[in-house]
């Protein structure tokens, strides 16, 4: 019985391979060429031995002989993709060799699962290796239509799940009617496109996509109906991942929030979200997705990133059109950017790591003080102006609230701060005495020249410049403040004039800038 097991398990693996490699032709030059191939996969082989997934054929405990085969072939596989990696005329042969980090929870292993090359774009190669090596628990994913992120994820989602074999998923979008024309078909699509779909069941009553040879399951969920969130409950395992489409669509940061504590297991599971920028940067998916945090990677792309045959001759049509036609909603609807349209102030805002090799190449450094106690914050920041290229540098900065002077001067020389460096501060108020305590603290310091009309000639001055720059790891005050300032709106029209609140940043900055925006001619 052993000798004809092991006949039996020997044919087929060859027949599996020989089918791999695909029809036999006659090429130009008489040679033999093969078509119609396919490479050969782990789980290929599990189905093509009689084992219902690749789990089973691991976990298989036959003869000594029997075990050795078995691992030759997997050898081959190894080998087959290593081989094939580069060559362009091997239809499905261009696969990443990248190891798969996510760990099966049954087995302790790290199975072979990869992703075809010509399912994925350029643009997502390395954070496809940072998701393979559990770089991230957080993956925000946005840009312009056509970048083919919702693509990428549900690749993804469908690779993780036939890796880690006590894990589920959940789809969510924030209307519950959307969820079928959207997440589930990108799902079922990424399901058939990885050759899997005989691995899945996909029912529509229930709406949900289950594994059959596992009962792993992907929930779909809209946050417009709370109740079915916590009704959602796995017979077995866990919730490892948690996929949100459109993200702006959802409800705010404090209800998304609130939905992954409901959903994920805290440490093992990993969260995507997916979106296209509204443009108004006073959106709060745009305020939140800028602001830096631990665990987050953050990713753009845009039709350009992926290749014009997935797209359509009809599409790049449409986008060249809006280009030509209408360069800010194209740059929105095509490219992902924050047009500004939403009554933002500074349109000229750029939110980037600024580095230590830039900051040291600054002729001159501007430095700035907004006095406050409570509510009102205390405010310093540290600028750099490029008058060549109307170009301002925002990248250091001071925060809080009831800091004494004694405190704030001692801040100040954490920074670094000497009496070389020239500070200007706010004047008004409680200004003078602050300013002279920071005199006798050993600063240069001197208060801002107030009178009629400065506020507004400051504001146009930085809003007529080319590029206000901030660095938002090392100033997220000042980022969040720039990007947060908007004209008022009352009754659906913008009013005129600056408003006088969540400004405290923006003044320091003016303060700072004063005797280069004074100057005739500026």
């Amino acid at each position: 019985m052993g000798e004809l097991l092991l006949r039996v398990y020997k044919k087929r693996i060859e027949d599996y391979f020989r089918q791999c490699r695909g029809e036999p032709r006659e090429g130009k030059n008489g040679e033999t060429v093969y078509v119609n191939g396919r490479p050969p996969t782990l789980t290929g082989l599990a189905l093509a031995l009689g084992f219902n997934s690749r789990s089973e054929l691991a976990d298989y405990k036959g003869t000594a002989a029997e075990r050795k085969l078995l691992e030759n072939a997997r050898l081959r596989i190894e080998n087959f993709n290593e081989e094939k990696l580069f060559e362009k005329d091997f239809a499905r042969s261009a696969i990443f060799n990248l190891t798969n980090a996510f760990e099966s929870a049954a087995t302790a292993e790290r199975p072979e699962v990869r992703l075809p090359a010509e399912l994925v774009g350029s643009a997502y190669v390395d954070l496809y290796r940072d998701i393979c090596a559990g770089g991230h628990g957080e993956y925000v994913l946005k840009g312009g239509r056509g970048s083919a992120k919702s693509s990428f994820v549900a690749l993804v989602m469908i690779e993780r799940l036939m890796g880690r074999e006590n894990e589920h998923a959940v789809a969510m979008r924030q209307v519950g009617a959307t969820l079928k024309d959207s997440v589930y078909a990108r799902l079922c699509w990424a399901i058939d496109e990885l050759g899997l779909e005989g691995e899945f069941e996909k029912k529509l009553m229930p709406l949900e996509i289950v594994r059959k040879s596992t009962g792993q399951k992907i929930y779909f969920r809209g946050a417009d109906d709370p109740s079915k969130l916590k009704s959602l409950t796995p017979s077995f395992g866990y919730v490892g991942i948690l996929w949100l489409e459109e993200l702006d669509q959802f409800g705010g940061e404090g209800a998304v929030r609130n939905i992954e504590q409901s959903l994920v297991r805290g440490g093992e599971g990993v969260v995507f979200k997916t979106f296209n920028p509204p443009p108004s940067r006073n959106n709060w998916v745009n305020r939140w997705v800028a602001m830096p945090k631990s665990g987050r990677l953050v990713h753009h792309s845009t039709y350009l990133d992926v290749p014009e045959s997935w797209l359509g001759k009809r599409f790049i049509q449409e986008a060249q059109y809006l280009k030509e036609t209408n360069p800010t909603a194209y740059a929105h609807e095509y490219l992902g950017e924050c047009t500004g349209a939403g009554g933002a102030v500074f349109e000229n805002l750029t939110l980037r790591e600024i580095s230590d090799e830039e900051i040291g190449g600054f002729d001159r450094i501007y430095n700035g003080i907004d006095w406050g106690w409570y509510p009102d914050p205390f405010r310093f920041c540290r600028c750099a102006y490029l008058a060549s290229e109307r170009r301002l540098l925002v990248f250091d900065e001071i925060g809080g609230n009831k800091l004494s002077n004694r405190v704030i001067a001692e801040k100040l020389r954490e920074k670094g701060i000497t009496y070389s460096d020239r500070i200007t501060a706010d004047s008004a108020g409680e200004g003078p005495k602050s300013i002279e305590d920071l005199k006798s603290a050993g600063f240069m310091v001197r208060g801002a020249v107030k009178g009629p009309g400065s506020v507004e000639y400051s504001m146009k001055w930085l809003c007529g410049l080319k590029e206000i720059v901030i660095d938002n790891r090392r100033c997220p005050l000042a980022a969040k403040e720039f990007m947060e300032y908007e004209f008022e709106n009352r009754g659906g029209e913008v009013v005129g004039g600056y408003p006088d609140r969540n400004n405290h940043s923006i003044d320091a900055v003016r303060y700072a800038l004063e005797e280069v925006w004074r100057k005739r001619g500026s």
